[in-house]
């Protein structure tokens, strides 16, 4: 997932003492390599330090603290794409939207043996029990937890994503053989709040017959009214898992939609 505009300066303690008390587990993340998935994706593969049980869900992230420049912290919350539990490594796919935000910066310029603290795993939205067919709908912050859902669903699982980027080159294909993924092009653009592309996508996907999961994720007004629309058309509150990872303003952290 992608990060938000620039952080204010916060002093590293005080991040730390806030994450702390909301129980997340702490970890040491390691450096280990790094590539180039497309002209706007970099996925970096860090080791997992430290003994502790670590067990993610698919779909679920880590709170990462990256410097912010500035002699403070940022907070950021970013999608395990992967883990190797033999290995105990992790890999995280960041979206490069500019070179002037921690994620970016840290993305860009980490080397092999650099350290960074995290918290977690954590996060409500993952591969739920109980539907007959799964729609996956986000933008290019989304795609890292929507493929590694796609992949933990068994083979024959009903399921398909709709999933908008910048351009072509930005198209991916998760490690599930026959994904159905449709791709809503924004010609080169930048990714902006309430995606007329992704909600009329969405508003004319029909809905197959059975008991659904819809999983909308990204732009929080984008969600806000994909759930407003769903639910006009028949579909019941458990049925939609929204989760907001950015918003203009918003700093750090996710909108959680699940209540409205």
């Amino acid at each position: 997932m992608s990060s938000s505009p620039e952080q204010p300066a916060r002093p590293a303690a005080d991040m730390l003492e806030m994450l702390r008390r909301r129980g997340l587990v702490e970890r040491r993340l390691v450096m280990v390599s790094s590539e180039d998935l497309t002209p706007r994706m970099r996925r970096l593969t860090l080791s997992v330090a430290g003994a502790e049980p670590f067990e993610p869900r698919a779909g679920q992230d880590l709170v990462m603290l990256l410097p912010d420049g500035a002699g403070g912290l940022g907070r950021r919350h970013y999608t395990i794409r992967s883990y190797r539990p033999e290995q105990r490594q992790i890999d995280i796919d960041f979206v490069i939207h500019s070179r002037n935000t921690p994620g970016a910066r840290w993305a860009l310029e980490a080397k092999a043996g650099d350290e960074v603290i995290a918290f977690g795993p954590r996060g409500r939205n993952v591969i739920q029990p109980g539907a007959d067919w799964r729609l996956f709908v986000g933008d290019e912050t989304c795609v890292p937890a929507i493929f590694g859902m796609l992949e933990e669903l068994p083979d024959g699982a009903a399921a398909h994503a709709i999933i908008e980027v910048a351009d072509a080159e930005e198209r991916l294909q998760p490690g599930r053989p026959g994904a159905s993924i449709e791709w809503v092009l924004r010609g080169g653009a930048a990714a902006e709040p309430s995606s007329a592309r992704l909600i009329e996508k969405l508003a004319a996907h029909p809905l197959p017959p059975g008991r659904g999961h819809v999983y909308v994720l990204g732009e929080t007004s984008t969600i806000r009214r994909q759930r407003h629309d769903l639910l006009a058309r028949g579909l019941d509150k458990d049925q939609i898992f929204g989760e907001g990872y950015w918003r203009p303003g918003r700093v750090g952290g996710h909108d959680h939609l699940a209540e409205h």
